[in-house]
């Protein structure tokens, strides 16, 4: 068997590895499992890539491994589960510029065979790779930049923007319709690359916090997007597959978040949604002397005569790092004999399955927790419900404003039970900025104060009682 052989017979290998580790982490059980077998397959493919012949000095790959390596256990060490959207993001970027500066690389080499015969289907893939690859980085930054702080959360809209983003993006068609043309240009290439990562900026920026979900697991889908079309200008089968695997599952997500947020995927790709939402001016107004507000102990005394208790995990509880407290009531709980259950709305938090991995990793078992679908018909039996940190996913103005931000979007119905306690700093407004009807119902009590001291003052209270 000769090189080439044993080359893509790795390859096979390592994309079966990469099915069959995604099937694995549709379930917490197998999820670990899938997660080694997909770092596995990526060794495969690397190790194989490394005995190609073309590889001239292993010099500059053996320091990028290292700097790369010590990099990625840094980061797996110190970022807190809170910042892993953050980190997602980043993660999105740097596959894209990846992807646009090995375009540039084949194109250079490329370029003396282009003056006597043209390759197209490899120069399309170029000139893709740096539309998709530039796009990818510099929005998956300002998604960064918005949910750590750096730029406002807020959706940035001015007049004109959608006629701006459609200059550019005809702009970039144009760029990249010539590069196709006269592929002996390189600075075209480059060009084309600076204009996509403007136009990245300007489909991101003026998208709000509040779908920012929805938004990363697009740029995740863009990412694999990118390294797919990588994949046919370097005529590597391994990075065609995984990178074609991203690609459709980064959209399949993205379009079930869609759905969670009542948002059209068209919205999302021209990047103008989450874009009406209006900042509320005065919380104190709407809430004034209608909040009712509760003390541990009194909460305690609740969940002493309850019979079923739901708990709504929310960002402000994986910002407090509750989610071990958190379990430890459940625990409390459960050993008393009363039903606990957690409502997981697709969207809590600021990625997809944000919650899910919280609590996963606080040992809850994963058959105690429900997907909004399945437990908001259940509400109406349930004794008492617990939102810790959650906002927008329980805010009824989704059902009965149709000019809100949020309107339209599925929420837990946490008001139809008999009493709902939420677990808040303040009465702030959550990412869509508006006030929330659910804090002043007549069956709410707000227990203020940090996720993770409240409920540990509940646990303390439920003991002594």
């Amino acid at each position: 068997m000769d090189l080439l052989s044993i080359l893509n017979l790795s390859y096979l290998v390592a994309s079966i590895l990469f099915i069959v580790g995604i099937k694995q982490l549709a379930h917490p059980k197998t999820a670990t499992r899938g997660n080694l077998l997909g770092a596995l397959g990526m060794l495969i493919a690397v190790v194989a890539t490394l005995f190609d012949q073309a590889i001239l000095t292993y010099d500059w790959i053996l320091a990028g491994v290292l700097v790369g390596s010590l990099i990625g256990v840094i980061l797996a060490i110190k970022i807190q589960m809170t910042a892993m959207p953050q980190l997602v993001a980043v993660l999105n970027g740097f596959g894209g510029i990846a992807s646009v500066f090995v375009a540039g690389a084949a194109l250079q080499l490329a370029i003396p065979a282009y003056a006597t015969s043209v390759n197209y289907q490899e120069i399309v893939s170029i000139v893709f790779s740096a539309i998709v690859g530039g796009i990818t980085f510099s929005g998956s930054f300002i998604a960064f930049g918005k949910l750590q702080g750096f730029i406002t959360e807020k959706a940035v809209r001015y007049p004109g923007d959608q006629l701006v983003k459609i200059l550019i993006g005809l702009t970039s068609v144009g760029l990249a319709v010539y590069g196709c043309l006269e592929p002996t240009d390189e600075s075209i290439y480059w060009i084309l690359s600076g204009v996509s990562l403007l136009l990245g900026v300007f489909l991101v920026i003026p998208i709000g916090g509040a779908d920012m979900p929805v938004v990363i697991s697009l740029l995740n889908s863009y990412s694999g997007i990118a390294a797919s079309a990588t994949g046919f200008v370097l005529n590597n089968n391994v990075l065609i597959i995984s990178g074609s695997l991203v690609g459709a599952s980064g959209i399949i997500l993205t379009q079930i978040m869609c759905k969670a947020m009542n948002r059209s995927l068209t919205n999302v790709l021209f990047g103008g949604f989450g874009a009406v939402a209006t900042e509320m001016k005065d919380d104190g107004d709407f809430y004034s002397g209608k909040v009712k507000s509760t003390s541990a102990e009194e909460v305690a005394m609740l969940l002493d005569v309850a019979r079923s208790v739901v708990i709504v995990p929310g960002y402000g509880m994986a910002v407090a790092q509750a989610q071990h407290t958190v379990r430890d009531l459940y625990q409390l709980l459960t050993a008393r004999g009363i039903d606990v259950t957690f409502a997981i709305h697709p969207v809590a938090g600021r990625m997809p399955g944000h919650m899910n991995v919280l609590l996963a990793e606080a040992d809850i078992p994963y058959d105690r927790l429900k997907e909004m679908d399945e437990i908001n018909s259940t509400f109406e039996n349930v004794d008492v419900v617990i939102v810790n940190g959650a906002n927008d996913v329980t805010n009824p103005l989704a059902k009965t404003d149709p000019k809100s931000p949020i309107a339209g979007m599925p929420i837990l119905d946490v008001g139809n039970a008999k009493t709902v306690v939420v677990i808040k700093r303040s009465l702030s407004p959550g990412f869509a900025g508006v006030p929330n009807p659910l804090f002043i119902a007549d069956n709410c009590l707000m227990l203020f104060g940090d996720g993770k001291k409240a409920t540990q003052e509940m646990i303390t209270a439920l003991k002594e009682s």
